[in-house]
């Protein structure tokens, strides 16, 4: 299939079967991050792969905790959680090579590359999910939220934690996701979001 037919299926799915994926399936989903581009080939993107049944269910259990919503991280198969080391983009771009091109100092970062390389890896993780017949769901995980999963998952301080993806096979949208996002909003058009030579 094309990339712009791929790209006609990808939605955010709040909803899964439960039935387990195979984990040749998702080595294959995750290896894209090493195709993802990066600033400078700096390579900053890390994916922490959860598929541990115990750890699903405490995942589950804590963020579930006050939530009214219908509970979609507990039918997910696989969480991806996408994450960044910020240092590997400032011992980069202070390596011989590309000093010689900045002048002898670091550039002057004007947004953190660090996560839009991380957008960029989540982008290929959704794309391959749909590749492999599985569906996925982007979440983020509350400042307040990251101690407790750091000391689960034992995420090193110097990664940061930029969102998380749940994936499985999708089962059918549950009431809660009718009534959000894309089901009440329009899709805005394309000369909305697209502009030619100057705005």
């Amino acid at each position: 299939m094309s990339v712009y037919e791929l790209l006609k299926q990808r939605r955010m799915v709040r909803h899964y079967t439960g039935e387990p994926v195979p984990r040749d399936v998702l080595e294959r989903v995750v290896a894209t991050v090493r195709r993802a581009p990066s600033a400078g080939f700096s390579q900053g993107q890390r994916l922490l792969v959860v598929d541990d049944p115990e750890l699903l269910a405490q995942i589950a259990a804590d963020s579930q905790e006050g939530i009214e919503a219908e509970p979609w991280f507990a039918s997910a198969a696989a969480h991806v959680l996408v994450l960044t080391r910020e240092q590997d983009y400032h011992d980069r771009y202070t390596s011989p090579d590309k000093l010689d091109v900045t002048g002898g100092s670091e550039i002057v970062w004007p947004v953190p590359y660090w996560h839009v390389d991380a957008g960029a890896a989540l982008m290929l993780v959704l794309l391959a999910a749909i590749e492999e017949g599985l569906a996925g769901g982007v979440y983020g995980i509350q400042l307040e939220d990251q101690p407790r999963w750091r000391e689960l998952l034992r995420i090193p301080d110097e990664l940061a934690i930029v969102a998380g993806i749940t994936l499985g096979y999708p089962a059918p949208d549950p009431e809660w996701s009718k009534r959000t996002s894309r089901a009440t909003q329009r899709r805005r058009t394309l000369d909305e979001q697209v502009h030619w030579n100057r705005w």
